[in-house]
């Protein structure tokens, strides 16, 4: 008799996944990238021994979701969402996604759970509560259309199932956990 193999797949990875190819995008990791979408239906993202520690697939995930509603739906068809990375005029639009990010995460407590690695930490630790807020900078602007975006029907439901998810998740394993997890209470604050 052969036995059919089965293999380990993280839970909030799964969620995340199918929240991701229910919006439109594929989900394939690869060591190559960091994050890359190809403009053709498909999300790279890095393999976890490529990523910061605090990285996890359900936030890279969120991040790059979060891209697409700020973008909006002509940059599905452009390669990393028309983004330039190293290109100065497309910052504004970066801080608009992790206003987005901020606002979408603390609708289950768990923006600190979500938070933006690499270079725009900081910027994101710095928000105000409310992320949304008009406070001078140009990025509300474009997170606050963004949001709208994120409240229709094609959006709401699969992203606010995927945070109450993975939210529910992580009050579960809050006896199980390290202070030093990316599940703890100080980064799960719902």
């Amino acid at each position: 008799m052969r036995i059919t193999p089965f293999i380990y797949q993280d839970p909030i990875d799964l969620i995340w996944i199918h929240t991701a190819r229910s919006l439109g995008v594929e989900i394939e990791r690869s060591a190559d990238v960091f994050a890359s979408w190809n403009g053709d239906g498909v999300l790279q993202i890095g393999t976890p021994e490529t990523l910061d520690a605090d990285d996890s697939l359900a936030q890279m995930i969120l991040h790059e979701l979060c891209h697409l509603l700020v973008e909006g739906p002509d940059a599905l068809s452009l390669p990393d969402w028309g983004l330039e990375s190293n290109n100065p005029a497309h910052r504004v639009r970066e801080h608009a996604c992790l206003r987005v990010q901020a606002a979408l995460a603390d609708t289950v407590g768990l923006r600190r759970f979500f938070a933006a690695t690499t270079i725009f930490r900081e910027y994101y630790d710095q928000l105000p509560k409310n992320s949304l807020k008009t406070d001078g900078d140009p990025a509300v602007e474009l997170a606050l259309t963004a949001w709208q975006r994120s409240r229709t029907a094609h959006w709401e439901k699969p992203l606010a199932r995927a945070l109450r998810m993975t939210a529910d998740i992580a009050n579960i394993l809050q006896p199980f956990v390290t202070s030093d997890s990316l599940w703890s209470k100080k980064t799960c604050d719902s």
